[in-house]
């Protein structure tokens, strides 16, 4: 069974989609099966891989709205060991539509339960908001992994994240856990990012990933060209930190690591 790890922060600009991206592909490159969910309407985590969201006839909003079958709308990706459930603009509307549903915070894990069988990792790039889609996100998933940026604003809602995840531990899935949280967008000759770091370990004493992810224009650049950063620049500074980052990931779950990663 795979293992089902929610990309969460509702705050935006923060490196979510790009880390849900890049770490799924990281472990693709390690040799691993994986799913990458796309759950934001913005459909960026589907952009960012080289499909276009409004030029796809159906994506996950049509299997939440029970009008596709999961299977169907599964695409493959330039990673040979990587899948996509896309998002199309429609996915925008699930936020209403879903509102009366009966049991509408489990419609992603019912969609999951179906898929997990066929991969190692199932990754969900969550939306930037605390709505219905992220809490479905959350309810889907066994791990949270919470990207956060290095800067003063950091903590920003954090702690409404993570009172959000005490509500769905509490009340939906106890068995819900925090990874931890993922350090993006860090420049080392900026002493503030330095301070920033510090500040975090104390708000994640156990729970902070040694890995950190570096700001660099290559990768800012990849999504524009449909591409993870191991395609747009495999021997760079952000593609060797996905790496390590899928390292702890693989290590962390007791998982076999390749001779490559």
């Amino acid at each position: 069974m795979s293992k089902v790890i929610s990309i969460v922060n509702q705050k935006g600009g923060v490196g979510k989609t790009t880390t849900a991206v890049n770490l799924a592909a990281a472990l693709s490159e390690a040799g691993k099966f994986v799913l990458l969910i796309d759950l934001d309407p913005q459909g960026n985590a589907t952009s960012g891989l080289g499909l276009k969201p409004d030029e796809l006839q159906q994506g996950l909003y049509h299997v939440l709205m029970g009008q596709a079958r999961s299977h169907d709308v599964v695409l493959n990706t330039a990673h040979a060991g990587l899948r996509l459930v896309p998002a199309t603009p429609d996915l925008a509307g699930a936020n209403v539509e879903l509102v009366n549903v009966e049991g509408r915070e489990n419609r992603l894990a019912d969609i999951v339960t179906e898929l997990r069988h066929a991969y190692d990792y199932i990754i969900i790039d969550c939306p930037p908001s605390l709505g219905i889609l992220t809490l479905n996100g959350l309810v889907a998933a066994d791990q949270i992994l919470i990207p956060v940026q290095a800067e003063y604003y950091a903590l920003e809602g954090l702690g409404q994240l993570l009172k959000t995840i005490e509500l769905v531990q509490g009340q939906i899935k106890p068995e819900l856990e925090v990874l931890g949280a993922v350090i993006t967008m860090f420049d080392g000759r900026n002493r503030l990012s330095s301070e920033i770091l510090n500040e975090l370990y104390k708000f994640f004493p156990d729970k902070i990933f040694r890995s950190v992810i570096p700001r660099t224009v290559r990768l800012a650049e990849a999504p524009s060209f449909g591409k993870s950063v191991f395609h747009y620049e495999p021997k760079g500074k952000a593609a060797r930190a996905y790496e390590r980052l899928a390292r702890e990931v693989l290590v962390y779950f007791g998982d076999k690591l390749s001779e490559d990663v």
